[in-house]
């Protein structure tokens, strides 16, 4: 299992949001998490991507319980082994394509000659050869969230993590990058957990997991 949830429960002031959160996740699969708004999706998608905490439970990725890690290891592990797609890109404006799928790298301090010829491996493989020199801002959208799955994928993690990823595309468009996570999840064994509001999308993954009043189900 790339991924094993035990008992992880989180609250905000007085609101328990997540009740004892249980779930594995195998290598390769793409799983997809739905939910009404306000069930929780987003706060264990950030647990699990260890952007924030559990007040209890366990969390292993990896077979690495992060939750025993402290703030730079876990920093540091997550830049080594996991990456992250949103809704929306957050590129640099003032970087090129390239140099924004470059960033997990030099904050990793990686041998930037070795990362740089990944990035346009990566970037051709979707499609973005002719735009490694393009800022955002000459981008389409569709580019743009490519671009951000380029910038997910160039450190190699175990697993990326995605909140809405297509919720700011068009249906071609997110068609397109539906069409993406497969064949990455195909071609290079690469683990997805998207939360997702898209039946079709979720409908498609290999594991969907429904999480209600703050507990999750699988469908």
């Amino acid at each position: 299992m790339i991924v094993t949830a035990n008992n992880i429960e989180k609250s905000y002031s007085d609101l328990k949001i997540l009740k004892g959160v249980n779930l594995e996740i195998e290598s390769g699969q793409i799983v997809s998490i739905v939910g009404a708004s306000g069930a929780g999706k987003s706060t264990l998608l950030h647990i699990l991507g260890t952007l924030d905490r559990p007040d209890s439970g366990e969390l292993y990725i990896n077979n690495v319980d992060v939750t025993k890690l402290s703030q730079k290891n876990m920093a540091y592990f997550r830049n080594q082994n996991i990456g992250f797609v949103f809704q929306f890109h957050h590129l640099l404006p003032e970087f090129t394509a390239i140099e924004n799928v470059l960033i997990p790298a030099m904050i990793g301090n990686e041998n930037q000659q070795e990362k740089t010829a990944k990035a346009k491996e990566i970037l051709n493989y979707l499609g973005l050869s002719d735009r490694l020199d393009h800022k955002p801002g000459e981008l389409s959208g569709g580019e743009q969230q490519r671009v951000a799955i380029a910038r997910a994928l160039i450190n190699e993690p175990k697993i990326i993590f995605a909140d809405e990823p297509t919720g700011n595309l068009d249906s071609e468009n997110s068609n397109e990058i539906h069409n993406l996570f497969f064949d990455l999840s195909s071609s290079f064994n690469q683990t997805f957990v998207i939360v997702t509001h898209n039946k079709e999308l979720a409908n498609k993954a290999h594991l969907m997991l429904t999480i209600n009043d703050g507990i999750i189900k699988y469908c």
